[in-house]
């Protein structure tokens, strides 16, 4: 009989103010193609998981594109150490802000598009699935599907 922890061993589920959650992060392509997936807590902080998500790509030579949230010095530094450049805004209460090239950071909505539509797939938007590995195969089922379009 599995006990209160084991329960959600294999799932990436967070308690939020919302109820129980599920963060789906996402690397996109130039074109907003989707490149590779990650899951994780809905009461993770996004920046926890960033560098594990962007070991999984080879970024050497090109440009990282990311919200506030993923401003910290550590993601910023293994960025730089792959030889590739960062347009990330910094945060309002940053002491030491760096530059953003803002025309470069435009493009960013390529990744909102991908996610808005991941959500035409009811069964991602409403998670259907209680395990991360059909979750996420569904994902990439739905990434294959909005290819494809």
């Amino acid at each position: 009989m599995p006990t209160e922890g084991e329960k959600t061993a294999d799932k990436a589920v967070g308690r939020t103010r919302g109820g129980l959650n599920t963060k789906l992060h996402a690397i996109v392509d130039g074109l907003g193609n989707p490149v590779e997936f990650m899951l994780s807590a809905g009461n993770d902080h996004d920046s926890v998981h960033a560098v594990e998500l962007l070991e999984k790509v080879k970024i050497s030579g090109s440009n990282v594109l990311a919200d506030r949230a993923y401003g910290a010095k550590t993601i910023r530094a293994y960025i730089s150490e792959q030889g590739a450049s960062y347009v990330i805004p910094p945060q309002s209460n940053v002491s030491e802000p760096w530059p953003v090239d803002w025309c470069l950071y435009k493009e960013r909505h390529l990744v909102e598009c991908f996610f808005q539509k991941l959500k035409w797939f009811r069964r991602i938007a409403t998670r259907y699935d209680k395990l991360d590995a059909s979750f996420l195969a569904f994902v990439y089922i739905a990434a294959i599907a909005i290819l494809l379009i």
